[in-house]
């Protein structure tokens, strides 16, 4: 899945508009800052894996004991499928506070609150008392995942600029680890230490707890906390001519895009949020259904690397966007037809379709010719996107409650695949932004 998030949106700032109306562009949040000391450096490596080991237990751990979660709060259908929709939510609408807040706090700062509001909602939602309380203590976590998701790479690309690949790399493999982790042990954790689903989710409050204290010791350093480590509102840059009078919503890149994010999104969502359950209506245990859903997360580990290098090198990723979305179908296919028989390579097949997020990411800098157009394409194609996504698990919840069974659910996940393979190809061409600013002109 995604890993999905929102890095990219507010790498360049708009200030308010200047002499022509259009706004200016200030310096981006991750220009090189000053370097780190030893310890500090020490710091900030040990701060960002544990972070990045935070950022999707909150929502896989759900997952695999969503069934308990529904029994115990005597929760609808329904109402688990707006479970299942926080996450996008969350990440569209606090994801976009994440830079203000840096510009004011510091961006180490924002991060350990972070790190604090995701233990905080993981070790009360559980004994919430009720479903909104657990809706509640839930988006209390995921807002602080979302910050998270936006202000630890911009920290990489300030503070570690001549091993931004090594430091990226970490970060996702420890991303990935944490989301697969969650999705493999929390069934046999749960039984080991009792049963009680109320125990199993709130336990990763304590690995949340452990990454707050690295980030404590950087808030204490002025150079990876304090606000004037970011560049001030009066430190403006030029901006490329085009870019100012792009209008995206009249671009069909800019909406493939957007359409194709929303509904990569969508589909990886519904995944954290109901693969285990779908595996388990068919008879597979809890722990394996975990399991599963733990090697369709693993798959995106390699494939993140090797299908944005893949792409950048074709003019057209019409192809990969096919390949991918086969794949899904075919793992939808097999999960309707059956789901027990071929388990593990309907997972397989789930997880490189779900390697769609990181093709978007790619694409999204390759439509546009100018780093300004990419940063507002970027910010369009995903606060579209992942408003896009929101009605997909809440409308696998609806049908879950109507038809007591998984068959239209699948049809349904199946189905999204559809759009997003043509919103993709349409996506993928050869052609950027800007181009289609001056045809239209």
């Amino acid at each position: 899945m995604s890993n999905e998030p929102q890095t990219q949106i507010q790498q360049i700032r708009l200030s308010p508009p200047g002499p022509s109306g259009a706004p200016a562009l200030t310096k981006s949040l991750d220009s090189p800052g000053p370097r780190p000391g030893v310890w500090l450096t020490r710091l900030l490596v040990v701060g960002l894996v544990l972070a990045a080991l935070n950022l999707r237990p909150a929502i896989t751990s759900l997952g695999a004991l969503l069934e308990e979660v529904r029994d115990g709060l005597h929760m609808s259908g329904s109402v688990a499928g707006v479970l299942t929709s926080v996450p996008p939510f969350c990440f569209a609408l606090f994801g976009f506070a994440a830079p203000r807040l840096a510009r004011r706090f510091g961006p180490g700062a924002v991060v350990c609150a972070g790190m604090v509001a995701i233990t905080a909602g993981l070790l009360i939602r559980p004994f919430a008392g009720g479903t909104a309380g657990f809706l509640a203590a839930s988006a209390v976590a995921l807002m602080g995942i979302a910050v998270s998701n936006v202000l630890m790479p911009v920290i990489v690309k300030r503070y570690f600029p001549d091993r931004v690949g090594t430091m990226t790399g970490l970060y996702s493999m420890a991303l990935a680890l944490g989301t697969a982790a969650a999705a493999a042990v929390t069934v046999p954790m749960t039984e080991a230490l009792g049963g009680s689903w109320r125990t199993g989710l709130g336990v990763w409050a304590v690995l949340a707890a452990l990454a707050v204290v690295p980030w404590l010791g950087l808030v204490r350093d002025r150079s990876a906390s304090s606000s004037s480590a970011l560049p001030s509102r009066a430190a403006p840059v030029s901006a490329p001519a085009p870019a100012s009078g792009l209008r995206l919503g009249r671009s069909r890149t800019a909406w493939g895009l957007a359409c194709f994010f929303g509904l990569q999104a969508t589909g990886a969502y519904i995944t954290m949020g109901w693969m285990p359950q779908i595996f388990r209506d068919a008879g597979i245990s809890a722990g394996t259904a975990g399991l599963l859903l733990a090697v369709t997360m693993v798959m995106g580990v390699p494939l993140a690397f090797v299908i944005p290098r893949t792409a950048a090198r074709m003019k057209n990723q019409g192809p990969i966007v096919i390949a991918l979305g086969l794949c899904g179908l075919s793992a939808y296919a097999g999960l309707y037809f059956a789901p027990a028989e071929g388990a593990w390579v309907w997972a397989v097949l789930l997880g490189i379709s779900n390697c769609s997020f990181p093709l978007a990411l790619t694409m999204i800098g390759m439509r546009s010719r100018t780093g300004a157009g990419v940063v507002r394409l970027s910010a369009f194609a995903q606060s579209t996107g992942y408003l896009i996504s929101i009605p997909g698990p809440l409308l696998v919840g609806v049908l879950y409650q109507h038809t007591g069974g998984p068959g239209l659910p699948i049809a349904l996940m199946a189905t999204f695949l559809l759009p997003q393979m043509v919103a993709g190809v349409v996506a993928g061409r050869d052609r950027t932004i800007e181009d289609e600013a001056r045809m239209r002109d």
